[in-house]
């Protein structure tokens, strides 16, 4: 391509980009779309000639922006709102010029010490001590399966020369996110090794319950290996009584880990930094800036106080990988399983400069207040009810009537295109999940969907079956 070509391009690709945001409430949230019927329109076969990039531009507009879900649409409430800001856009861009693989200090050490600075502004941001060193992963998936490996390090030194020991036990709540368990199947623990602790009237980890299970296994010879406490759990954005949890790791000597993917960015809020009460006393902590600090996905950072522990849980040193650098600067590649890693702390960089720690605790202010005004509308209207309190920016509710009738609630909201919410299961009621996070969501925004909530569910109430029922039927 030539240089005036891309030029052009990237104008027209940075112009539609502006018009999306521009325009982006006019598109619906979701696509009215079936499985299989993008790739019915898509040829069989890849192209044997090259094709202009106009060409394939204007296929993107027309055929695969259509049948996409608008993640950074300021209606997209569903699991957790992310959203990608211009900045990070913007550096993305950078990086993926650049395209370096920021997994030695020598193949790119700005990419390094880029990763070393960001991460400690967002320390201090956090309030977490000096001592936490940090790395950022691509998902918290990935964060968790490393902060489990080196829980299995901690208990069980040698363990990757030897293998692992039988009894090793890794303990969740009900409500710790789906990865820390599958984190712990493949690191090999065997779901008969995985505990999972019950959860109180607020959907938090109850200490009692873990303290008695742990008492159990050890009465019948099992080793106690990691407990993942959650502030800020998928389901309800529970925060766990991380302080009573980690009085009982410390007693057992049991790595503890924090999930704390989603809730963990309002802690930068300073009347919220009381949700990382006992964060000190964690072995590791995971946060998501593509969850609520207005990265573009892919970025997770794992802190730890024991990164000797994390890497030599992971390291492998190739001798083509050897540097004459290597004792004196940071190699990210020996921190984790993966060699190739993007120039992620570029976007970092890019919104903390440009928002500034006031203006990210200013949107991370009105994702709380919106909340809070939700929760409002909720409380007022007696057909519907809260079915867990509202810590953060998510509110999970419900109709007052059946399962079968919320499911057709939800559905019927994402049919309209015009907002997108998901579901979870709480003590057997069917619940909506309305989740606060996008940088354009508005107060406007919050009162639409509310109204479109309401409408929906009078349009189905005022259904009947055969039998002469009202759909939206009685409790369950």
């Amino acid at each position: 391509m030539e240089k005036d070509d891309f030029r052009q391009a990237a104008y027209a690709h940075a112009d539609w980009i502006a018009g999306y945001f521009e325009q982006i409430r006019s598109f619906p949230v979701l696509p009215a779309i079936k499985p299989g019927e993008l790739s019915s329109r898509l040829p069989p076969t890849a192209p044997e000639q090259g094709e202009p990039l106009e060409n394939i531009f204007q296929d993107f507009q027309s055929t695969i922006f259509p049948a996409l879900t608008l993640w950074n649409h300021p209606r997209f409430f569903a699991w957790f709102s992310i959203s990608s800001t211009p900045p990070s856009i913007l550096a993305d861009f950078l990086a993926a010029t650049l395209n370096v693989n920021a997994m030695l200090w020598k193949s790119s050490p700005a990419a390094t010490e880029l990763e070393q600075v960001t991460l400690s502004w967002l320390r201090q941001w956090l309030g977490l001590s000096d001592q936490h060193f940090g790395i950022i992963y691509d998902t918290a998936s990935v964060g968790v399966m490393q902060a489990i490996g080196a829980a299995r390090e901690f208990v069980d030194p040698g363990c990757r020369t030897h293998g692992m020991r039988p009894g090793l036990i890794v303990y969740l709540s009900e409500h710790t996110h789906s990865s820390s368990e599958k984190a712990a199947i493949t690191l090999g623990f065997g779901q008969q090794n995985i505990r999972k602790i019950p959860v109180d009237e607020q959907f938090r980890m109850r200490p009692d319950a873990l303290a008695r299970v742990i008492a159990s296994d050890i009465s019948a010879g099992r080793r106690p290996c990691c407990i993942v406490a959650s502030i800020g759990s998928t389901s309800t954005t529970a925060i766990d009584p991380v302080t009573e949890i980690a009085a009982i790791a410390e007693r057992h000597n049991v790595w503890l880990h924090l999930d704390a993917a989603y809730g963990g960015s309002a802690a930068i809020v300073p009347e919220m930094r009381y949700i990382l009460a006992g964060v000190e006393r964690a072995h590791s902590f995971i946060l998501n800036p593509h969850k609520w600090l207005y990265v573009s996905v892919d970025c997770s950072v794992l802190y730890t106080r024991y990164p000797d522990i994390l890497r030599r849980a992971s390291s492998l040193s190739a001798e083509y990988l050897r540097t004459a650098e290597d004792d004196h600067a940071v190699n990210y590649m020996d921190y984790g399983v993966q060699l190739g890693r993007r120039f992620r702390a570029l976007k970092l960089w890019y919104v903390f400069r440009y928002y500034g720690r006031e203006g990210i605790i200013a949107m991370l202010r009105e994702s709380l207040r919106l909340a809070q005004v939700l929760k409002e509308l909720i409380e007022s209207d007696d057909r519907f009810e809260l079915s867990a309190p509202v810590p953060l920016s998510l509110a999970c509710f419900r109709l007052r009537a059946s399962n079968a009738s919320n499911e057709q609630l939800l559905a019927a909201i994402n049919a309209s295109g015009k907002a997108f919410l998901s579901h979870t299961v709480l003590n057997g009621h069917f619940v909506l999940r309305l989740a606060i996070g996008n940088f354009q969501t508005s107060e406007q925004d919050i009162l639409d969907t509310w109204d479109l909530i309401k409408e929906t569910a009078e349009h189905l109430t005022a259904q009947v079956d055969p039998g002469g029922r009202a759909l939206a039927g009685a409790e369950l």
